[in-house]
């Protein structure tokens, strides 16, 4: 737990990014987004305890301020690397906004709705501290509880999957469908689902009759996620959940794994499920799934060529990892991205997410 000397007191401070927190924290009824962006700038955090909807006002009007157009490069990796460098910065300022947060989860600040279930449900039961919470994140975290709540409708499955804070959400559907449909491994009786998150593609090749799916997971709220997902859709006969590294010990005849797209530096825990410097998971999967696989059996890797149209990878970078871990490709499904960002001119990586493909790789093992 991190602290922030507030009224000259060091106070509990939380933040589910890796931001260094402020050096004070001063509070304050009312305030402008000018005085709460100078005050940021000398590392100095506000806390509002005024009226919540009008910290919100102020909250978009800081937003507004900092969130800049940013000036066209001719070099793809350059505008990325240029992008999260602004992200970042933008998100320090925004993150400089607080509420305080009392020991049962409510929010020290007027007209301030009830967040226990939305807090409960990012930080399990309160340890009865109370700590302070960039406003920007609280809202988020309603935002997720209400989603949690509601579910993502998924076609392949005919139904709904619960995903709460802090584990990635399966909104982009052109990846789901590529499992769904692809043809499986002749009599495929057994998979492993790698990195099962919310636990989707284990239900769906649940849905597609493999009778034994293990879905491992090293982070603990996807593992909890995904067993309330597999309970809930009434799977649990077929899909048992393991929180391991990568691999279960058993040997199966198809091993799915959607590893992280982007080889880049990942700034919160969520983003571990986008970002992963050097490809690192992806190259570890491929070393050792070899020995994870049955005779005749199948790795299918989903990526996206999103790394490619950023500069982040050349194009033929993909298939020498493939050749150099021993894997030959047998069949390659693929699909234009369908998601909102990539049919916005407006996002400032629109001129690769316009291009951007995915691909779901059918892999045998050459060892």
């Amino acid at each position: 737990m991190q602290t922030v000397l507030f009224h000259h007191t060091p106070m509990a401070y939380r933040n589910s990014s890796k931001q260094k927190p402020p050096q004070h924290a001063l509070a304050v009824q009312e305030t402008s987004a000018e005085r709460i962006i100078k005050a940021a700038h000398q590392h100095t955090a506000t806390v509002w305890q005024g009226d919540f909807h009008n910290a919100k006002q102020v909250l978009a009007a800081i937003k507004k301020r900092v969130r800049r157009k940013m000036k066209a490069e001719s070099d793809p990796a350059t505008a990325f690397h240029k992008h999260r460098m602004a992200q970042a910065q933008q998100s320090q300022i925004i993150n400089m906004l607080l509420v305080e947060i009392a020991g049962d989860y409510t929010v020290n600040a007027q007209r301030a709705p009830d967040v226990q279930a939305a807090l409960n449900d990012v930080f399990g039961a309160s340890n009865g501290e109370s700590f302070l919470l960039p406003l920007n994140q609280l809202l988020g975290f309603i935002g997720a509880h209400e989603w949690h709540k509601k579910g993502v409708d998924i076609a392949e499955l005919g139904d709904k999957i619960h995903v709460p804070f802090g584990v990635f959400s399966p909104i982009r559907g052109e990846y789901l469908a590529l499992v769904a449909q692809t043809r499986l491994p002749e009599n495929c009786q057994s998979a492993q689902d790698i990195g099962t998150g919310s636990g989707v593609l284990a239900a769906i090749l649940a849905k597609r009759g493999v009778g034994k799916i293990i879905a491992t997971d090293n982070n603990p709220r996807a593992i909890a996620c995904a067993q309330q997902n597999v309970q809930r859709l009434g799977l649990s006969q077929h899909i048992q959940l393991r929180e391991c590294d990568l691999f279960a010990d058993e040997c199966v005849d198809l091993i799915v794994c959607n590893p992280p797209w982007l080889p880049a530096q990942a700034t919160s825990a969520i983003e571990t499920a986008l970002y992963d410097p050097k490809h690192a998971m992806l190259k570890a999967v491929l070393q050792r799934a070899h020995a994870h696989l049955q005779p005749h059996g199948e790795l299918w890797l989903i990526m996206s060529d999103l790394a490619e149209h950023l500069g982040l990878r050349q194009k033929d970078e993909l298939a020498h990892i493939l050749a150099q871990n021993h894997w030959h490709i047998a069949h390659i499904a693929q699909t234009q991205a369908s998601h909102p960002k990539a049919h916005d001119p407006n996002d400032p990586l629109a001129f690769a997410r316009s291009q951007e493909r995915t691909f779901l790789y059918c892999l045998q093992s050459q060892k």
